[in-house]
């Protein structure tokens, strides 16, 4: 299996990153400084190496906003956002005492003529090449993107925003920039929602940005739409999915663990704080994170078995110096067995807290969830399903996150039923965290007048191998209606129409002369590409691999403003009614 840096966006990005950039270094043999944002470092870590920069004449990456040492006889090549602070930087370092030989300027979007012309009027003699190369998202996983901005859950659903318009145009033009990436015109949908126009306005925004994208290619050629689809949608069209227990590898780690910019802290034997990135450079974890925890528990011990056979000496016994003896002679060897102790790390203490407390949790959020139990019994009362958790001592957060999904089974309570159940868990000061859905357009209080239809959803009971497992997000049935063209145009109105052939499974496997067998081949069938605004959650991101897996005529790629897990969520959540925010710019978000 290749890994996330060979396969999918990441390499797709890296090689933009090089036909452009670095094409550009190529014709100069001079070694050279890379100078980067902290927008565009990210963008960079995500998809290269240091290994892979020096390769190609890059000796050192800098960065922009940082105190540096002039480098007069080097060449510099500076990649940043098109904003005031980065352009301000840039010019700095030329205006008065130029700090290196030449610039080689690199926006990941459209930079605006003012700022445009301020460079030129400082700058102009020192810069050779001044370029656009249309990449302001960052690609999280193979098929996972995000456009690192969790401050747009804010500025969309506060009720104090002051900059919603105006984020909305940012995500816009970061979707603008993934297309032209994957080089797709794609036919834009969005889901309709009475009470919510966010989609609908993105899907406007989206649609006429690429037009304008698109209106002239290099051959002066106007691009006609590929065979690719983009359904935007909102957070609230599930609100269930980002809020339960989810016991695959990667969503549960994210949950109960504290996992902070992808870096997993544990405790070795020794006593020693040690740290693992969880990647797709991790094999490993590549091949164990969409699994079931019970399925990851039998790999590893399987993996640990496999160690211990590799210690042992001839006669069976281990010894300190043989396995000394064999980690320096194979070093592949030695960052295999440093992969299976993170993971068994990582999955012991999965199951500590899934052992504890998750366990007992989890069969009361799938009956309130699913709306049935075990044996397929309809939960008449779920306030009797609800009831247990709030008399157990589990964590409030725990118990507020049991309170929504009873709520949401019901599309609603009334004034006084939430009052009690907010008592109960003793939140009384912070009601936020239930109240505040409301403004995703997730009915918390029941009204005569409110209708809410739930949708209809796939009949997955054959699928069910695990009890506490049975909940399968909503963004799945989108998917593979959308991939069986069975999606309603009602409640997915077009914004623009995508290519007649457009059929994920029948027309466009026809048109391939062989199934497709690797992630590379499947992309001379069709991409669906799904964005939901006010972020995703790992079991989301899980549901466009299972898809695309099961599907192979279509490479399903999905991505957000960012990255939720349940704790995250509920924090945005309360946080919305907060009084008047300040805006934020893309590189102080970055930042911050």
């Amino acid at each position: 299996m290749a890994t996330g840096l060979d396969h999918g966006l990441k390499r797709v990005v890296w090689q933009r990153l090089k036909d452009t950039i670095i094409a550009d270094c190529r014709k100069s043999e001079a070694w050279k400084i890379l100078i980067l944002d902290p927008f565009t470092t990210k963008l960079f870590s995500s998809c290269c190496k240091m290994s892979d920069l020096m390769s190609e004449k890059i000796t050192i990456v800098e960065d922009l906003y940082k105190s540096r040492e002039p480098v007069p006889e080097m060449k510099a090549i500076y990649l940043m956002t098109p904003t005031a602070k980065c352009v301000d930087a840039f010019i700095a370092d030329f205006k008065l005492k130029p700090k290196y030989k030449a610039a080689y300027v690199y926006f990941t979007d459209y930079c605006p003529d003012d700022l445009f012309n301020n460079m030129k009027l400082y700058c102009a003699k020192h810069i050779r090449v001044c370029k656009e190369i249309s990449i302001s998202f960052l690609p999280q996983e193979a098929q996972v993107f995000t456009c690192d901005n969790p401050g747009a859950f804010r500025s969309i659903y506060s009720p104090h925003s002051q900059d919603k318009r105006k984020t909305l145009e940012t995500l816009a033009d970061q979707l603008v920039t993934l297309c032209a990436t994957l080089d797709e015109y794609p036919g834009v949908r969005y889901k309709k929602d009475t009470n919510m126009e966010n989609a609908k306005c993105l899907a406007e925004l989206v649609d006429e940005k690429l037009s304008k994208y698109y209106e002239m290619d290099d051959s002066g050629k106007k691009k006609g739409k590929t065979q690719a689809q983009l359904l935007i949608l909102e957070r609230g069209f599930d609100p269930v999915s980002p809020i339960l227990h989810e016991l695959t590898y990667q969503a549960m780690a994210y949950d109960l663990i504290a996992i902070e910019s992808d870096t997993y802290k544990y405790k070795s034997k020794d006593g020693s704080e040690k740290e693992a990135l969880l990647n797709e450079e991790d094999m490993l974890w590549v091949k164990l994170r969409h699994m079931h925890i019970a399925e990851v528990s039998e790999q590893i011990r399987k993996l640990v078995k496999e160690i211990s056979a590799n210690k042992k000496e001839p006669d069976g016994k281990i010894t300190i110096s043989g396995l000394s003896q064999l980690m320096k002679k194979m070093p592949l060897f030695r960052k295999q067995v440093a992969q299976k102790t993170v993971h068994l790390n990582l999955t012991e203490d999965c199951m500590n807290y899934f052992q504890k407390n998750v366990e007992k949790l989890c069969k009361a959020e799938q009956d309130l969830a699913v709306g049935s139990d075990v044996d397929g019994v309809k939960v008449k009362d779920p306030m009797r399903t609800l009831l247990p958790v709030l008399l157990h001592p589990y964590s409030i957060h725990d118990k507020i996150r049991a309170v929504l999904l009873y709520i949401f089974s019901l599309s609603g309570t009334t004034e006084e039923n939430l009052s009690k159940l907010i008592q109960h868990v003793k939140i009384e000061d912070e009601r936020e965290y239930i109240e505040n859905w409301k403004e995703l357009g997730v009915p918390i209080i029941s009204t005569p007048s409110f209708f809410s239809r739930k949708p209809n959803r796939r009949d997955r009971s054959h699928e069910e191998k695990y009890n506490l497992s049975r909940w399968t997000p909503v963004i799945k049935d989108v998917m593979e209606d959308a991939v069986e063209n069975k999606l309603d145009t009602r409640e997915w109105p077009h914004q623009s129409e995508c290519p007649t052939a457009w059929n994920g499974s029948g027309a466009v496997s026809a048109r391939q002369k062989h199934k497709a067998s690797s992630q590379d081949d499947r992309r001379s069938g069709s991409r669906l590409i799904i964005f939901v605004i006010g972020g995703i959650s790992h079991s989301e991101m899980r549901c466009a691999y299972e898809v695309t897996q099961a599907v192979k005529s279509c490479e399903v790629i999905i991505g957000s403003s960012h990255i939720v897990t349940p704790t995250s969520l509920l924090e945005d959540i309360k946080a919305l009614s907060k009084g008047p925010m300040e805006t934020f710019t893309i590189d102080e978000r970055s930042n911050a």
